[in-house]
């Protein structure tokens, strides 16, 4: 009764009341049914006026698809509701949709329009829902509806609708290829869009639509690379393949040089020998002649646009991601200069560890590797040794990759693990460790005669399978020298007997017919057992038999001429055709009769014709033609959208194509608007949004969180930076002893002469006062401490310019400044064109050394002293002595300038001409034998809201001298890089300026209450959201760093920033404001037991402040 009630339900029909439940009666078909009860009440939820069952059904609908059971049954009781007002009924509604559309096409078309206004939804979530279930619908009549809103999508507010509207693009290419050249002007808009979001999405709708537009990228290439640390792990991998691809046809091969030096001298010879190797006589000529056009070709010089490539793919190197890191190890393999490949090694075998899934494909690339770059992978031999728990197929790779690292040095190591291999279990490793033993006696001649030896005595093995397998390899080695191991061929005879594997008696008989002339007495006598088993022997057996009788009736036809007749007899009618041919064939070559024309004449000669020995070469050899990485590498043969990797171009394209043109609309805003962005300080700050790696268009949880992992993968970039100036700065504490010393004395001296100066500038930042309006208020009392401190920086001055690594580049500096007190008058008139402190006295560096004068004066007097030079607006020198503390970056190396080199440095002091500006203190250096002339900027490239201040045009620069000149940036708090043009009078270079996250700040002074206040005040403005501006980390300090006076150092060394005095000494605090929005950044180092510390960072940006916390946290720890 049951069974029959769940059949009618199957087939739509209602069961009688008063039936049981079949789905609880194990005897019925119901539990192979679906329950279509369930089903009944899902309906009548959905169909109810409230919100929560719709919510509840959506729900349970879900679920059951997510389990993999059908649901498409409440497909029109769902698309009803898609009109609800309630968004997480509607999201649930889509998610349904998305699934089933494609397959109730007729149904979803009914509810197009509704889509359609879900395109307009204020939730960004819904427009791009209703985007997806509209180009799931794969119908051509609504191909024009499609298109329509994958451009309006293309230009929305959110970059999470443009990331599905990018995700759309190949599903409408599908369905009608004719839309493709409106589709690609949708993706050229969706490449200049600046997102990380989006970046990975819309180029993989450019591979899958016209990957051949190669010219949609050249605008967007630099963008491209500088995201593409950002880009979630899959848009990494896509625009990683594409780039390559790219660089392919834009750049010249690096390593153009190196390979017409190896074929021009003649080179070491590649692993397996090649044709190349073998045509050497041939083509000796052409290789003089290219040698000698090499050495006039101009030294190869790497185009700025290929290195910044391989620089910011390398940090992806680390990611957690496998395909990530076969992506940029595919990259650097074929785009690197061959001395930076090897990088990739370390980040290879580290993927070793993975699943096995991971390992067979990671080995399969290592393999193709291996045979051309074999040194790189050398000192990591031991990582490719196989465990027993590797499957089989992880073993036989592996094999392959200490087969191809084999050499002189290492063979013995190999071959011992060799010998463990073949006593495992699993039979197909062992046979694949036999033939790695003979492709190591191949392309190692020393060793030859040991792995001869190891292998005959495998013949005494017990396993067939390892004796058959050894047979097969020791035929091919004693072709290389048959003379001398003729022994070996005598005891290879014997095994005819017990060996039944057909490949294996198949190879013995060839070699005793091929060197039947070493074993004369043998040979008829394995005929003679051959014959007698003839019919029951394999196919491969029987033709091998066939030839070991014409051999030796044509040597010895005395004794096997009855015997060959009764074998070509047999084979006369064997039910193989081959065979039955071969028989024919033969008889009619070696017995002559009167039909047998002129070839028998020459039988001799075509049966025991000298045979090349064989050369045993690696599978992979020839895969190198598939890029790396690919589906068509892993399976050596091309796979369906396969794009070939181009060949390398002979002469470099123009790299003028890649630079872009800023349009007038995105400079920066007018000051009043950034003075209203001032007051309001929302919690994430306009600018903020502006100038981080992804920006953000709605306040939905995605694209904030988007927002800061983006931030914070940018700030290890420069926390890298950071840590080297770290370095440097505690190298030079020692050098800096002496003059430590005379700034305490120095100190001293100025604390009763600055002491109500210090007062009335306290009052003056108690109400609020700025530093701008503090100038024009004391102006004569900023020039007296400008002399005084004038007086203190000539002397320090001269002792710096002792120092070894800077006497060059303060020579000028320190002479015009030699003069100390009795000048003073003069330097106060020329100050515009002076400069009248030295770095030293009012950067964030020195403040440690006034830390151990705390028996002399207050701790807050001291730093209200250091506040005073920190923050001192009216400084403002047009020309800037580099200081040994700060650090230099290259900004043009000689050989690319051609002569020319640039260093550049954050010379920490205001810009005179724009406070909103970072002055960057640039060093010219003519090192060529002729002038260099007008040297200036042109063709700046700025991101959205960034300014620049050009430094004045260097008419002259004769050879060999130095000129020093100073620029402004508005970086607009970001790190995003300043790109331009250096110009001399003949040559244009593209060069770019990135500043570290601490050269955004000026130092700020506050007292310790002041400090705190700050502190706490986001915490009760912000209420519910209270503490998301403070970020705090444990950490273990260095070595190095224990004490306080090191920790201060390493801190402001990290961030221009000031110190703020403290009551606790255990306690470090540090306060400063952006150069650009004047938002406040405090900074505390809390120390504990040991070495233990705590960092906490309170910042009004939350960018800022993640990248701070990076930076300042490797300052600390290395």
């Amino acid at each position: 009764m049951s069974s029959s009630a769940a059949f009618n339900d199957e087939k739509g029909g209602s069961s009688s009341v008063g039936e049981p439940e079949y789905g609880h009666d194990p005897a019925s078909g119901g539990i192979f049914s679906s329950d279509y009860k369930r089903h009944d009440d899902l309906k009548e939820m959905l169909d109810s006026n409230k919100d929560s069952l719709k919510l509840e059904a959506m729900k349970r609908i879900v679920a059951m698809i997510a389990r993999g059971k059908n649901a498409s049954d409440l497909f029109p009781a769902v698309v009803k509701n898609v009109a609800c007002k309630n968004i997480e009924v509607k999201k649930l509604v889509y998610v349904y949709l998305v699934r089933y559309a494609e397959e109730q096409q007729d149904l979803a078309l009914l509810s197009i329009s509704t889509f359609q206004r879900g395109l307009k939804d204020p939730n960004q979530l819904i427009r791009a829902s209703a985007l997806r279930v509209l180009s799931s619908i794969r119908v051509t009549i609504i191909v024009p509806i499609m298109m329509l809103a994958i451009k309006e999508a293309a230009s929305d507010m959110s970059p999470y609708v443009r990331k599905t509207a990018a995700h759309a693009i190949p599903k409408l290419y599908s369905l009608d290829p004719e839309q493709k050249d409106q589709l690609i002007e949708v993706i050229e808009k969706l490449l200049a869009d600046k997102t990380t979001l989006v970046a990975g999405s819309v180029v993989m709708a450019f591979e899958e639509v016209c990957p051949e537009r190669i010219e949609l990228i050249h605008k967007n290439y630099r963008k491209l690379c500088n995201l593409l640390i950002d880009v979630e792990e899959w848009g990494q991998v896509v625009i990683i393949n594409m780039l390559t691809r790219y660089a392919r046809t834009q750049f010249l091969n690096p390593n153009i040089n190196e390979s017409l030096l190896e074929e021009g001298s003649g080179g070491e010879k590649t692993f397996y020998g090649s044709d190349e190797d073998e045509d050497e006589d041939e083509e000796e000529k052409e290789k003089k002649a290219e040698a000698a056009a090499m050495a006039k070709r101009k030294p190869y010089v790497m185009d700025p646009d290929h290195r910044l490539l391989l620089r910011n793919t390398k940090p992806l190197l680390q990611s957690r991601n496998a395909a990530v890191v076969m992506a940029v190890a595919q990259l650097y393999f074929h785009l690197a200069p061959k001395a930076e490949v090897g990088v990739i090694a370390k980040a290879l075998v580290r993927l070793l560890r993975s699943h096995s899934e991971v390992q067979y494909v990671v080995l399969q690339n290592v393999a193709t590797m291996t045979i051309k770059r074999r040194g790189m992978f050398e000192p990591y031999l031991k990582s490719f040794y196989i465990r027993s728990t590797d499957p089989t197929q992880i073993k036989i790779l592996k094999l392959e990759v200490l087969t191809n690292l084999a050499n002189e040095t290492n063979i013995s190591t190999i071959l011992r693990e060799f010998q463990t291999y073949i006593k495992s279990m699993d039979k197909d490793f062992v046979a694949a460790t036999i033939q790695a033993i003979g492709r190591c006696a191949t392309n190692i001649g020393e060793v030859r005669d040991t792995c001869l030896n190891g292998l005959v005595q495998l013949l005494s093995n017990r396993d067939e399978l390892v004796v058959a397998e050894s047979v097969v390899v020791i035929k091919k080695l004693l072709q290389m020298q048959p003379e001398k191991h003729s022994d070996i061929i005598k005891h290879m005879a014997k095994l005819t007997d017990n060996i039944q594997v057909p490949m294996a008696r198949a190879s013995i008989l060839w070699l005793i017919g091929e060197y039947c002339e070493h074993v004369p007495k043998i040979a008829p006598d394995v005929l003679r057992k051959m014959a007698k088993s003839f019919t029951s022997e394999e196919d491969i057996v029987k033709l091998q038999i066939l030839n070991l009788a014409a051999k030796l009736y044509l040597t010895n036809s005395k004794q096997t001429k009855l015997l060959t007749q009764y074998v070509l007899n047999l084979a006369k009618y064997d039910q193989n055709y081959d065979i039955r041919d071969r028989a024919r064939f033969i008889r009619q070559l070696i017995v002559p009769t009167e039909k047998s024309g002129a070839l028998s004449k020459y039988a001799k000669k075509l049966f025991l014709a000298l045979k090349p020995a064989p050369v045993l070469e690696s599978p992979f050899k020839d895969r190198d033609h598939f890029q790396l990485g690919s589906l068509s590498h892993l399976l050596n043969a091309k796979a369906g959208g396969y794009q070939e990797l181009p060949d390398w171009p002979e002469t470099a394209p123009d790299p003028s194509v890649r630079n872009v043109e800023v349009p007038e609309w995105t400079k920066c805003s007018s000051r009043e608007k950034r003075k209203e962005k001032k007051v309001e300080k929302p919690f994430y700050s306009d600018s903020e949004g502006e100038s981080g790696p992804t920006e953000s268009a709605d306040s939905e949880s995605d694209s904030a969180s988007g927002s800061e992992s983006g931030s914070g993968s940018e700030g290890s970039e420069s926390g890298s930076e950071s840590e080297e100036s770290g370095e440097v700065s505690v190298s030079e504490e020692e050098e800096d002893e002496e003059e430590k010393k005379t700034k305490k004395r120095e100190l001293k001296k100025a604390v009763q002469e600055s002491e109500s100066e210090q007062s009335s500038e306290e009052e003056d930042r108690k109400h609020g006062r700025k530093i701008k309006q503090r100038k024009s208020d004391s102006e004569s009392e900023s020039d007296e401490e400008e002399e005084e401190s004038e007086s203190e920086s000539s002397q320090s001055e001269s002792e710096d310019s002792e120092s070894e690594a800077e006497v060059k580049k303060k020579k000028k500096a320190a002479e015009s400044k030699l003069p100390s007190k009795p000048v003073k008058k003069e330097t106060k008139k020329e100050k515009k064109e002076m400069s009248l402190l030295d770095l030293d006295d009012f950067e964030p560096a020195p403040s440690p050394q006034v830390t151990p004068v705390n028996n002399l004066l207050s701790n807050s007097l001291v730093t209200d002293l250091e506040g005073l030079s920190l923050s001192e607006a009216v400084l403002s020198p047009a020309t800037i002595a580099p200081s040994s503390t700060l650090k230099s970056y290259e900004l043009l190396h000689r050989i690319t300038g051609e002569g020319l080199s640039v260093e550049y440095c954050f010379s920490r002091q205001p810009f005179n001409r724009d406070a909103n500006m970072v002055a960057v203190q640039m060093q010219f250096t003519n090192n060529s034998t002729s002038d260099t002339k007008n040297l200036h900027m042109e063709d700046v490239k700025l991101q959205s809201g960034m300014r620049v201040k050009e430094f004045p045009e260097i008419e002259l620069l004769p050879a060999g001298e130095t000129a020093t000149a100073v620029m402004g940036i508005d970086f607009c708090d970001s790190t995003q890089a300043a790109n331009f043009q250096l110009c001399t009078h003949t040559r244009k270079f593209f060069v770019s300026i990135q500043p570290p996250v601490g050269e955004l700040m000026r130092p700020v002074f506050l007292t310790e209450n002041e400090f705190k206040k700050e502190q706490e005040k986001p915490l009760q403005t912000v209420g519910q959201l209270m503490g998301m501006n403070e970020i705090t980390e444990k950490l273990t300090l260095d070595t190095k760093c224990r004490n306080e006076h090191a920790i201060v150092q390493r801190v402001t060394t990290a961030a221009n920033l000031s110190r703020v005095p403290c009551g606790s000494d255990k306690e470090c605090r540090f306060a400063g404001r952006t150069v650009t929005s004047g938002s406040l950044v405090l900074v505390t180092v809390a120390t504990r037991e040991e070495a233990a510390a705590q960092l906490t960072i309170n910042c009004e940006k939350m960018v800022i402040g993640t990248m701070l916390v990076k930076d300042i946290l490797l300052a600390l720890t290395q």
